[in-house]
Protein backbone atom coordinates (compact mmCIF):
# COMPACT_ATOMS: atom_id res chain seq x y z
CA UNK A 1 0.00 0.00 0.00
CA UNK A 2 1.34 3.18 -1.16
CA UNK A 3 2.08 6.22 1.48
CA UNK A 4 -0.42 8.35 -0.56
CA UNK A 5 -3.21 5.64 0.15
CA UNK A 6 -2.29 5.43 3.67
CA UNK A 7 -2.95 8.97 4.09
CA UNK A 8 -5.82 9.45 2.36
CA UNK A 9 -7.83 6.67 4.10
CA UNK A 10 -10.43 7.14 6.86
CA UNK A 11 -9.47 6.54 10.17
CA UNK A 12 -10.69 3.38 11.09
CA UNK A 13 -13.49 3.34 14.05
CA UNK A 14 -12.25 3.13 17.64
CA UNK A 15 -12.22 -0.31 18.71
CA UNK A 16 -13.24 0.88 22.65
CA UNK A 17 -14.67 3.78 23.11
CA UNK A 18 -13.12 6.55 23.57
CA UNK A 19 -13.45 7.73 26.99
CA UNK A 20 -11.68 4.38 27.53
CA UNK A 21 -9.25 4.65 25.17
CA UNK A 22 -7.61 7.56 25.91
CA UNK A 23 -8.02 6.65 29.54
CA UNK A 24 -5.77 3.88 28.60
CA UNK A 25 -3.25 5.69 26.27
CA UNK A 26 -2.72 7.85 29.18
CA UNK A 27 -2.11 5.50 31.54
CA UNK A 28 0.58 3.61 29.38
CA UNK A 29 1.97 7.20 28.89
CA UNK A 30 2.46 7.95 32.65
CA UNK A 31 4.52 5.02 33.27
CA UNK A 32 6.99 7.38 32.29
CA UNK A 33 6.17 10.10 34.57
CA UNK A 34 5.27 7.27 37.56
CA UNK A 35 8.76 5.89 37.27
CA UNK A 36 10.18 9.08 38.25
CA UNK A 37 8.34 10.97 40.09
CA UNK A 38 6.71 8.58 42.21
CA UNK A 39 10.30 8.02 43.89
CA UNK A 40 11.10 11.67 44.54
CA UNK A 41 10.29 11.62 48.21
CA UNK A 42 12.18 7.99 48.73
CA UNK A 43 15.52 9.13 46.94
CA UNK A 44 16.89 10.57 50.17
CA UNK A 45 16.64 7.37 52.50
CA UNK A 46 17.85 5.38 49.06
CA UNK A 47 20.56 7.07 48.94
CA UNK A 48 21.53 6.26 52.58
CA UNK A 49 20.44 2.73 52.59
CA UNK A 50 23.03 2.49 49.69
CA UNK A 51 25.66 4.62 51.70
CA UNK A 52 26.49 6.88 48.72
CA UNK A 53 29.05 9.53 49.55
CA UNK A 54 28.07 12.12 47.44
CA UNK A 55 24.47 13.13 48.50
CA UNK A 56 23.92 14.17 44.69
CA UNK A 57 24.57 10.63 43.51
CA UNK A 58 20.72 9.88 44.29
CA UNK A 59 19.92 12.01 41.39
CA UNK A 60 21.16 9.07 39.34
CA UNK A 61 18.47 6.41 40.31
CA UNK A 62 16.06 9.32 37.83
CA UNK A 63 18.76 9.99 35.67
CA UNK A 64 19.48 6.44 34.98
CA UNK A 65 15.87 5.54 33.81
CA UNK A 66 15.85 8.51 31.42
CA UNK A 67 18.79 7.57 29.80
CA UNK A 68 17.40 4.31 29.18
CA UNK A 69 14.33 5.77 27.86
CA UNK A 70 16.26 7.14 24.96
CA UNK A 71 17.97 5.53 22.58
CA UNK A 72 16.18 2.41 22.20
CA UNK A 73 13.23 4.50 20.54
CA UNK A 74 15.04 4.51 17.31
CA UNK A 75 14.93 0.89 17.32
CA UNK A 76 11.73 0.49 18.55
CA UNK A 77 10.02 2.57 15.80
CA UNK A 78 11.05 -0.11 12.69
CA UNK A 79 10.34 -3.52 15.23
CA UNK A 80 6.57 -1.51 15.86
CA UNK A 81 6.24 -0.99 11.92
CA UNK A 82 7.62 -4.91 11.17
CA UNK A 83 5.58 -6.68 14.56
CA UNK A 84 2.81 -4.71 15.10
CA UNK A 85 2.12 -2.03 17.97
CA UNK A 86 0.90 -4.78 20.79
CA UNK A 87 3.24 -7.51 20.33
CA UNK A 88 5.83 -4.43 21.26
CA UNK A 89 3.52 -2.84 23.88
CA UNK A 90 3.27 -6.21 25.81
CA UNK A 91 6.69 -7.42 25.68
CA UNK A 92 7.54 -3.66 27.03
CA UNK A 93 4.95 -3.93 30.28
CA UNK A 94 6.42 -7.53 30.79
CA UNK A 95 10.04 -6.00 31.20
CA UNK A 96 8.39 -2.60 33.06
CA UNK A 97 6.82 -5.13 35.45
CA UNK A 98 10.40 -7.45 35.82
CA UNK A 99 12.56 -4.47 36.23
CA UNK A 100 10.30 -3.02 38.86
CA UNK A 101 10.44 -5.73 41.39
CA UNK A 102 14.52 -6.69 40.55
CA UNK A 103 15.00 -3.07 41.82
CA UNK A 104 13.53 -4.14 44.99
CA UNK A 105 16.11 -6.63 45.71
CA UNK A 106 19.04 -5.02 43.95
CA UNK A 107 22.24 -5.71 46.31
CA UNK A 108 24.08 -2.86 45.58
CA UNK A 109 23.91 1.06 44.04
CA UNK A 110 25.38 0.52 40.95
CA UNK A 111 22.76 -2.80 40.21
CA UNK A 112 19.74 -0.71 41.14
CA UNK A 113 20.81 2.37 38.96
CA UNK A 114 21.81 -0.97 35.67
CA UNK A 115 18.11 -1.94 36.60
CA UNK A 116 16.57 1.68 36.83
CA UNK A 117 18.69 1.93 33.16
CA UNK A 118 16.82 -1.33 31.86
CA UNK A 119 13.42 0.13 32.73
CA UNK A 120 13.89 2.77 31.04
CA UNK A 121 14.36 1.04 27.67
CA UNK A 122 11.11 -1.15 28.50
CA UNK A 123 9.45 2.50 28.96
CA UNK A 124 10.71 3.32 26.28
CA UNK A 125 8.92 0.70 24.04
CA UNK A 126 5.45 1.67 25.86
CA UNK A 127 5.82 5.01 24.63
CA UNK A 128 6.76 4.13 20.78
CA UNK A 129 3.87 1.58 20.69
CA UNK A 130 1.35 4.02 22.21
CA UNK A 131 2.28 6.80 19.59
CA UNK A 132 1.82 4.59 16.83
CA UNK A 133 -1.38 3.13 18.06
CA UNK A 134 -2.93 6.32 18.28
CA UNK A 135 -1.73 7.16 14.67
CA UNK A 136 -3.51 4.07 13.51
CA UNK A 137 -6.70 4.69 14.82
CA UNK A 138 -6.94 8.73 14.32
CA UNK A 139 -5.26 11.54 12.14
CA UNK A 140 -5.60 15.52 11.45
CA UNK A 141 -7.33 17.24 14.14
CA UNK A 142 -8.92 14.30 15.34
CA UNK A 143 -5.48 13.24 16.42
CA UNK A 144 -4.88 16.32 17.39
CA UNK A 145 -7.89 16.14 19.94
CA UNK A 146 -7.26 12.90 21.60
CA UNK A 147 -3.41 14.20 22.26
CA UNK A 148 -4.14 16.74 23.71
CA UNK A 149 -6.72 14.99 26.14
CA UNK A 150 -3.58 12.23 26.51
CA UNK A 151 -1.16 14.50 27.65
CA UNK A 152 -3.94 16.31 30.06
CA UNK A 153 -4.44 13.49 31.68
CA UNK A 154 -0.55 12.23 31.49
CA UNK A 155 -0.08 15.67 33.92
CA UNK A 156 -2.42 13.76 36.81
CA UNK A 157 0.45 11.24 37.35
CA UNK A 158 3.37 14.06 38.55
CA UNK A 159 0.53 15.45 40.37
CA UNK A 160 -0.40 12.43 42.32
CA UNK A 161 3.21 10.32 42.20
CA UNK A 162 5.01 12.31 44.97
CA UNK A 163 2.35 11.92 47.03
CA UNK A 164 1.94 7.94 46.56
CA UNK A 165 5.40 7.69 46.94
CA UNK A 166 4.70 9.30 50.51
CA UNK A 167 1.81 7.14 51.40
CA UNK A 168 4.09 4.03 50.51
CA UNK A 169 6.92 4.52 52.50
CA UNK A 170 3.98 6.31 55.71
CA UNK A 171 3.38 1.82 55.84
CA UNK A 172 5.47 0.37 54.21
CA UNK A 173 9.31 -0.14 53.39
CA UNK A 174 10.57 2.17 50.36
CA UNK A 175 11.51 -0.78 48.77
CA UNK A 176 7.74 -0.87 47.65
CA UNK A 177 8.07 3.00 45.44
CA UNK A 178 9.54 0.39 43.18
CA UNK A 179 7.31 -2.35 43.64
CA UNK A 180 4.28 -0.45 42.69
CA UNK A 181 6.02 0.32 39.60
CA UNK A 182 5.45 -3.56 38.83
CA UNK A 183 2.41 -3.58 39.85
CA UNK A 184 1.11 -0.65 37.99
CA UNK A 185 2.41 -2.26 34.63
CA UNK A 186 0.77 -5.64 35.50
CA UNK A 187 -2.69 -4.40 35.63
CA UNK A 188 -1.90 -2.08 31.82
CA UNK A 189 -0.83 -5.58 30.68
CA UNK A 190 -4.08 -7.16 31.55
CA UNK A 191 -5.90 -4.15 30.83
CA UNK A 192 -4.96 -3.71 26.85
CA UNK A 193 -4.17 -7.56 26.19
CA UNK A 194 -8.60 -8.17 26.90
CA UNK A 195 -9.11 -4.78 25.55
CA UNK A 196 -6.71 -3.66 23.22
CA UNK A 197 -6.72 -5.46 19.63
CA UNK A 198 -4.13 -5.11 17.22
CA UNK A 199 -4.43 -2.08 15.29
CA UNK A 200 -1.50 -1.93 12.74
CA UNK A 201 -2.84 -4.95 9.98
CA UNK A 202 -0.80 -7.47 8.96
CA UNK A 203 -0.76 -6.25 5.21
CA UNK A 204 0.42 -3.07 6.19
CA UNK A 205 3.56 -3.89 7.74
CA UNK A 206 6.59 -2.76 6.71
CA UNK A 207 9.97 -5.22 6.28
CA UNK A 208 13.06 -3.97 7.84
CA UNK A 209 15.16 -2.11 4.65
CA UNK A 210 17.96 -0.21 5.89
CA UNK A 211 17.89 1.52 2.58
CA UNK A 212 14.37 2.80 3.65
CA UNK A 213 15.54 3.44 7.51
CA UNK A 214 18.43 5.55 6.72
CA UNK A 215 17.25 7.98 4.13
CA UNK A 216 14.19 8.34 6.70
CA UNK A 217 16.99 9.62 9.31
CA UNK A 218 18.62 12.02 6.81
CA UNK A 219 15.49 13.23 5.59
CA UNK A 220 14.62 14.64 9.25
CA UNK A 221 18.09 15.38 10.35
CA UNK A 222 18.46 17.58 7.35
CA UNK A 223 15.54 19.50 7.68
CA UNK A 224 15.59 23.22 9.08
CA UNK A 225 12.19 23.41 10.55
CA UNK A 226 12.28 19.90 12.01
CA UNK A 227 15.93 20.13 13.38
CA UNK A 228 15.78 23.46 14.71
CA UNK A 229 12.83 22.41 16.93
CA UNK A 230 13.89 19.28 17.82
CA UNK A 231 17.15 21.11 19.00
CA UNK A 232 15.28 23.74 20.66
CA UNK A 233 12.99 21.15 22.54
CA UNK A 234 15.79 19.49 23.42
CA UNK A 235 17.15 22.87 25.22
CA UNK A 236 14.36 23.94 26.85
CA UNK A 237 13.45 20.88 28.71
CA UNK A 238 16.98 20.48 29.73
CA UNK A 239 15.16 22.64 32.52
CA UNK A 240 12.41 20.25 33.41
CA UNK A 241 14.61 17.57 33.70
CA UNK A 242 17.35 19.72 35.54
CA UNK A 243 14.55 20.37 37.97
CA UNK A 244 12.89 16.76 38.85
CA UNK A 245 16.53 15.93 39.56
CA UNK A 246 17.36 18.36 42.18
CA UNK A 247 13.73 19.05 43.50
CA UNK A 248 13.79 17.28 46.70
CA UNK A 249 16.99 18.37 47.62
CA UNK A 250 15.67 21.94 46.45
CA UNK A 251 12.78 21.83 48.95
CA UNK A 252 14.71 20.06 51.22
CA UNK A 253 17.85 21.76 51.57
CA UNK A 254 17.80 25.05 49.99
CA UNK A 255 14.16 26.15 52.23
CA UNK A 256 13.35 23.11 54.74
CA UNK A 257 10.01 22.10 53.29
CA UNK A 258 10.52 18.35 52.45
CA UNK A 259 7.67 17.05 54.47
CA UNK A 260 5.20 19.09 52.08
CA UNK A 261 7.35 18.20 48.96
CA UNK A 262 4.61 16.26 47.43
CA UNK A 263 2.44 18.85 48.01
CA UNK A 264 4.49 21.57 45.93
CA UNK A 265 5.30 19.34 43.27
CA UNK A 266 1.51 19.17 42.89
CA UNK A 267 0.99 22.69 42.65
CA UNK A 268 4.02 22.89 40.13
CA UNK A 269 2.65 20.00 37.95
CA UNK A 270 -1.29 20.85 38.58
CA UNK A 271 -0.50 23.78 36.83
CA UNK A 272 1.31 22.53 33.98
CA UNK A 273 -1.35 20.18 33.09
CA UNK A 274 -3.84 23.56 33.34
CA UNK A 275 -1.53 25.10 30.41
CA UNK A 276 -1.50 21.85 28.35
CA UNK A 277 -5.32 22.05 28.08
CA UNK A 278 -5.13 25.65 27.64
CA UNK A 279 -2.66 25.08 24.70
CA UNK A 280 -4.78 22.43 23.15
CA UNK A 281 -7.99 25.20 23.09
CA UNK A 282 -5.79 28.11 21.95
CA UNK A 283 -3.32 26.43 19.29
CA UNK A 284 -6.21 26.30 16.60
CA UNK A 285 -6.72 30.17 16.61
CA UNK A 286 -3.44 31.64 17.37
CA UNK A 287 -0.86 28.97 16.08
CA UNK A 288 1.69 27.39 17.07
CA UNK A 289 4.59 29.33 16.11
CA UNK A 290 2.61 32.67 18.20
CA UNK A 291 2.10 31.00 21.55
CA UNK A 292 5.12 28.64 21.69
CA UNK A 293 7.62 31.85 20.64
CA UNK A 294 5.63 34.98 23.33
CA UNK A 295 5.78 31.73 25.75
CA UNK A 296 9.92 31.20 25.37
CA UNK A 297 10.71 34.90 25.73
CA UNK A 298 7.84 34.76 29.16
CA UNK A 299 9.68 31.46 30.05
CA UNK A 300 13.33 33.52 29.72
CA UNK A 301 11.70 36.95 31.77
CA UNK A 302 10.49 35.16 34.15
CA UNK A 303 13.62 33.01 34.50
CA UNK A 304 15.79 36.60 35.14
CA UNK A 305 13.29 37.67 37.92
CA UNK A 306 13.21 34.87 39.97
CA UNK A 307 17.23 35.12 39.54
CA UNK A 308 17.63 38.53 40.26
CA UNK A 309 15.48 37.99 43.50
CA UNK A 310 16.61 35.24 44.81
CA UNK A 311 21.06 36.47 43.97
CA UNK A 312 19.95 39.99 45.36
CA UNK A 313 17.29 39.90 47.92
CA UNK A 314 17.27 36.84 49.27
CA UNK A 315 16.47 33.16 48.99
CA UNK A 316 12.27 33.87 50.29
CA UNK A 317 10.34 30.64 49.30
CA UNK A 318 7.22 31.84 48.39
CA UNK A 319 8.54 34.31 45.95
CA UNK A 320 10.65 31.23 44.32
CA UNK A 321 7.70 29.50 44.41
CA UNK A 322 5.43 31.40 42.45
CA UNK A 323 7.71 32.59 40.00
CA UNK A 324 8.87 28.99 39.42
CA UNK A 325 5.01 27.54 38.94
CA UNK A 326 4.70 30.17 36.41
CA UNK A 327 7.74 29.35 34.74
CA UNK A 328 7.28 25.99 34.84
CA UNK A 329 4.06 26.11 33.34
CA UNK A 330 5.34 27.70 30.13
CA UNK A 331 6.46 23.97 29.27
CA UNK A 332 2.94 23.06 29.09
CA UNK A 333 2.94 25.24 25.94
CA UNK A 334 6.35 24.61 24.48
CA UNK A 335 6.47 20.86 24.24
CA UNK A 336 3.39 19.79 22.01
CA UNK A 337 4.04 23.31 19.86
CA UNK A 338 7.43 22.57 19.29
CA UNK A 339 6.89 18.43 18.69
CA UNK A 340 4.05 19.51 16.18
CA UNK A 341 6.41 22.33 13.77
CA UNK A 342 9.55 19.50 14.24
CA UNK A 343 7.03 16.38 12.48
CA UNK A 344 4.55 19.63 10.68
CA UNK A 345 6.78 18.49 7.66
CA UNK A 346 7.67 14.59 7.46
CA UNK A 347 4.14 12.97 6.93
CA UNK A 348 5.97 10.38 4.86
CA UNK A 349 8.43 9.73 7.30
CA UNK A 350 6.37 9.97 10.47
CA UNK A 351 7.17 6.97 12.41
CA UNK A 352 10.65 7.66 11.98
CA UNK A 353 10.55 11.36 12.50
CA UNK A 354 8.96 10.28 15.97
CA UNK A 355 11.64 8.36 16.98
CA UNK A 356 14.26 10.40 16.39
CA UNK A 357 12.40 13.53 17.24
CA UNK A 358 12.13 11.17 21.03
CA UNK A 359 15.88 10.33 20.80
CA UNK A 360 17.30 13.55 20.01
CA UNK A 361 14.84 15.53 22.70
CA UNK A 362 15.20 13.05 25.34
CA UNK A 363 18.93 12.40 25.05
CA UNK A 364 19.32 16.09 24.92
CA UNK A 365 17.14 17.41 27.39
CA UNK A 366 18.40 14.45 30.28
CA UNK A 367 22.26 15.54 29.39
CA UNK A 368 21.51 19.02 30.17
CA UNK A 369 19.45 18.30 32.93
CA UNK A 370 21.56 15.99 34.80
CA UNK A 371 24.61 18.29 34.01
CA UNK A 372 22.50 20.87 35.80
CA UNK A 373 21.33 18.70 38.64
CA UNK A 374 24.84 17.64 39.72
CA UNK A 375 25.61 21.51 39.96
CA UNK A 376 23.24 21.86 42.81
CA UNK A 377 25.18 23.62 45.49
CA UNK A 378 22.65 24.15 48.56
CA UNK A 379 21.26 27.30 46.25
CA UNK A 380 18.61 27.89 43.88
CA UNK A 381 21.16 29.78 41.79
CA UNK A 382 22.53 27.34 39.48
CA UNK A 383 19.18 26.18 38.44
CA UNK A 384 18.34 29.32 38.05
CA UNK A 385 21.41 30.54 36.16
CA UNK A 386 20.80 27.14 33.79
CA UNK A 387 16.66 28.51 32.95
CA UNK A 388 18.08 31.70 32.34
CA UNK A 389 21.16 30.55 29.62
CA UNK A 390 18.82 27.44 28.30
CA UNK A 391 16.03 29.24 27.47
CA UNK A 392 18.13 32.10 25.95
CA UNK A 393 19.71 29.36 23.95
CA UNK A 394 16.39 27.63 22.96
CA UNK A 395 15.35 31.00 21.42
CA UNK A 396 18.41 31.63 19.78
CA UNK A 397 18.03 28.15 18.13
CA UNK A 398 14.74 29.22 16.94
CA UNK A 399 15.71 32.36 15.66
CA UNK A 400 18.44 30.65 13.23
CA UNK A 401 15.39 28.35 12.86
CA UNK A 402 12.92 30.40 11.31
CA UNK A 403 15.51 32.82 9.57
CA UNK A 404 15.24 35.60 12.87
CA UNK A 405 10.83 35.61 12.18
CA UNK A 406 9.15 35.07 14.98
CA UNK A 407 5.36 35.21 15.61
CA UNK A 408 5.00 33.81 12.25
CA UNK A 409 1.54 31.62 11.16
CA UNK A 410 3.44 29.67 9.33
CA UNK A 411 6.39 29.09 6.30
CA UNK A 412 4.18 27.06 3.95
CA UNK A 413 7.79 25.69 2.89
CA UNK A 414 11.17 24.74 4.15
Amino acid sequence: MSAKKISQKDSPPMPIARWEFISMMAAIFGLQALGIDVMLPALEIIGDHYAIENPNDQQLIIFAFILGFGFPQLIFGPISDRFGRKILLQISLVGYFLTGFACMVAPSFGSLLALRLLQGVCCAGTRVSVGAIIRDLSKGRSMASILSLVYTVFMIVPIIAPAIGTAIMAVADWRWVFGILGIFSAALFFWTQFRLPMTLQVEDRRPFSIEQIGGGFAQVLTHRITLGYMIASGIIFGCLFAFIGASEQVFDEVFGRGDKFYIYFAGIAGLLAVMNYSNSRFVERFGMRRISHVVVLLFILLSVLNLIYMQFIGQEFWVFYILFVLTFGCFGMIGANFSSLALEYMGNVAGTANAVYGFVTMTLSSFLGFMVARAFDGTVRPLLIAYVLLGISCLIVILITEKGKLFAVGEGKA
